[in-house]
């Protein structure tokens, strides 16, 4: 996949910041390709980007305008297609990681040739994928797993690969949604693939290694208790086989992110079920770290709760995006290559 950088990143009438979590994302691993965001009047959320209209942005050397919301469903709305006809007459290219393609919209099509832009879709998997097999292969796996949907497993995954190079050990991310892709340029969009095919999908993205000590870090999606989503996440443990686990969670987060009538699961029980289901296909499967995304609170309430969770878990407890995940990665280091 290939995007003409920088970008425009587009809020749309996001109404909180989770539905903007795709350009929230790329704002926060890539600055360096934003040029400003995009807001209409009913937006909520503001990554601290300066505020551009189209023309604007183009004089700021825009090339792809982001689509980066993410709306239940994965919805285009009809409120933003006359901007992003704006879009593409003033020579944007469009890039969207929705479920709703933009090339299944003829008008959007047809402006896009006219003007000879891209329309560029993510979310469509451009690789026939086998059937999982779940054979052990060569080298190490550690697959983010979380109590709800959005609550960091793609910030923990990054933060772990950003440790693991800076100390110029070796190391993969591999996306697995729409965000990460669009951050990495590369990846599984997986909620879009074929039931059959979503284990072998992870299993083509995290090959045999000649490294046996080399980490892929594997972004995780949706949750195990997650009533929308948790064939996802199943499909992620037995893909990827992990040796490790890493448990993320949201410590405010009321109700699963979009069912009020859900509750989370502890820690605890998170723990036992992903390690029951990882030891399926990787009898030494074992969760070796919490990551807690602390973003709503305040230091000291953070530093307190991580101490306490750790206590109450028996298990190295840090926000990797606010501290650093020199932790978890130390954490990894009692893991050992498995030898068949």
């Amino acid at each position: 996949m290939s995007l003409s950088t920088p970008y425009l990143l587009f809020l749309g009438d996001a109404p909180d910041a989770l539905a903007a979590k795709v350009a929230q994302g790329i704002r926060d691993w890539r600055p360096d390709l934003c040029v400003g965001q995009y807001r209409m009047p009913e937006c909520v959320p503001d990554l601290g980007l300066p505020d551009m209209d189209i023309d604007a942005a183009v004089s700021a050397g825009a090339r792809t305008l982001v689509i980066g919301v993410a709306n239940r469903g994965g919805k285009l709305s009809d409120s933003w297609k006359s901007i992003f006809h704006k879009a593409l007459a003033s020579g944007l290219d469009i890039a969207s990681g929705l479920h709703e393609l933009l090339s299944d919209d003829p008008e959007l099509v047809a402006a896009a040739a006219s003007c000879g832009r891209q329309l560029i879709d993510v979310r469509v998997p451009r690789v026939a994928y086998p059937i999982a097999n779940g054979e052990p292969r060569t080298g190490l796996r550690c697959l983010t797993v979380g109590t709800d949907c959005s609550v960091g497993k793609m910030y923990t995954s990054l933060a772990m690969d950003r440790c693991m190079r800076e100390r110029e050990q070796s190391a993969t991310f591999r996306a697995t949604g729409q965000t990460g892709i669009l951050i990495t340029g590369d990846g599984v969009p997986l909620d879009a693939v074929v039931a059959d095919f979503m284990a072998g999908s992870i299993e083509y993205l995290t090959p045999p290694s000649d490294d046996p000590a080399h980490w892929d870090l594997i972004e995780g999606q949706g949750s195990l208790f997650h009533a929308s989503f948790s064939g996802v996440t199943l499909a992620l443990i037995h893909g990827s086989a992990p040796d490790a686990l890493v448990l993320c969670h949201e410590p405010t987060r009321e109700h699963m992110r979009g069912l009020p009538g859900y509750s989370l699961p502890t820690l605890k029980q998170l723990r036992e079920q992903a390690e029951t289901l990882g030891r399926i296909v990787n009898p030494a499967c074992t969760a070796v770290g919490i990551a807690l995304n602390t973003k709503a609170l305040d230091e000291k309430a953070a530093r307190d709760l991580c101490a306490q969770t750790e206590q109450d878990m028996q298990l190295p407890t840090i926000d990797p995006f606010r501290d650093g995940a020199d932790r978890l990665v130390d954490a990894l280091s009692a893991i050992r290559p498995r030898t068949s």
